[in-house]
């Protein structure tokens, strides 16, 4: 389907989802949220998809909520920012994590608000040297969302979690990969073909133990060392039975690089 506020390109097994708002460093409304819950699903749902590529267009990456649209209208009642919330950034997160192929996000500037904490939740995130995070919600009486207050604190610990939600200061790349919260920084000139390749590399590999694993990742942040172990029992229990498994056994037998098809 044609899409208004995101560019969306499949191209050797990789989805390149690019928010496409520029002109407002791709800040969201709800109908490019609503766009970009569908490109992941779409991303579910095909099999000629096994990796997506998440960016931004411009100068900016993503600066959170169009405020435009979190304002009254004429001199009605101010908008419930928690309705906002639901219907826009829940699902995005939710189709992120439970999408069981890897999600790449490329950094290309400015990252706000909701944006900051999308590239947080994607499975690995690189930025550009020009990158910048900021928790803003505190400049306007708000609290994270987008699952700031699920994966900030894990990545970086409470002190500094709670530091970044109250300051709301500008959190350089650098810093940002320092402190665990991304995977790696290049310059801007080489960001957008490191994480292409990246992906590509990913969506020839054995992309059905990568689902796997996200599970297993997923279910660790609520269970017990115990239950965790059976959780990891049970991914490997269909991981062996997958086509990828039963290829990689054969090439490492025969001495051969292996055709891995996510299967």
């Amino acid at each position: 389907m044609p899409y208004a506020f995101l560019s969306v390109e499949v191209a050797d097994g990789v989805m390149l989802i690019t928010l496409n708002r520029p002109d407002v460093l791709n800040s969201f409304t709800l109908a490019m949220a609503h766009e970009l819950q569908l490109a992941l699903r779409t991303a579910s749902e095909r099999d000629n998809v096994r990796a997506v590529l998440l960016t931004g267009a411009g100068r900016g990456f993503c600066a959170g909520q169009d405020l435009a649209e979190a304002l009254p209208v004429g001199d009605g009642p101010m908008p419930d920012i928690g309705e906002i919330v639901k219907a826009s950034y829940n699902p995005i997160i939710r189709a992120i994590r439970t999408l069981e192929k890897p999600v790449i996000c490329a950094v290309n500037g400015v990252a706000a608000g909701a944006g900051a904490n999308l590239a947080f939740a994607c499975d690995i995130t690189i930025a550009a040297e020009e990158a910048s995070f900021v928790e803003s919600f505190a400049k306007l009486g708000l609290i994270p969302d987008t699952s700031g207050t699920f994966f900030v604190p894990r990545l970086v610990g409470l002190q500094r979690a709670t530091g970044m939600f109250f300051l709301a200061e500008k959190i350089p790349a650098a810093k940002a990969k320092a402190w665990g919260l991304i995977w790696d920084v290049v310059p801007l000139a080489i960001l957008h073909e490191t994480a292409l390749q990246l992906a590509k590399s990913l969506a020839t590999q054995a992309t059905r133990g990568f689902g796997l694993t996200k599970r297993a990742l997923n279910a660790s942040f609520a269970n017990g060392l115990d239950a965790q172990l059976e959780v990891e029992a049970q991914a490997m229990h269909e991981a062996g039975k997958t086509a990828d498994y039963e290829e990689g056994v054969r090439a490492f037998l025969e001495k051969r690089k292996p055709v891995y098809r996510g299967l």
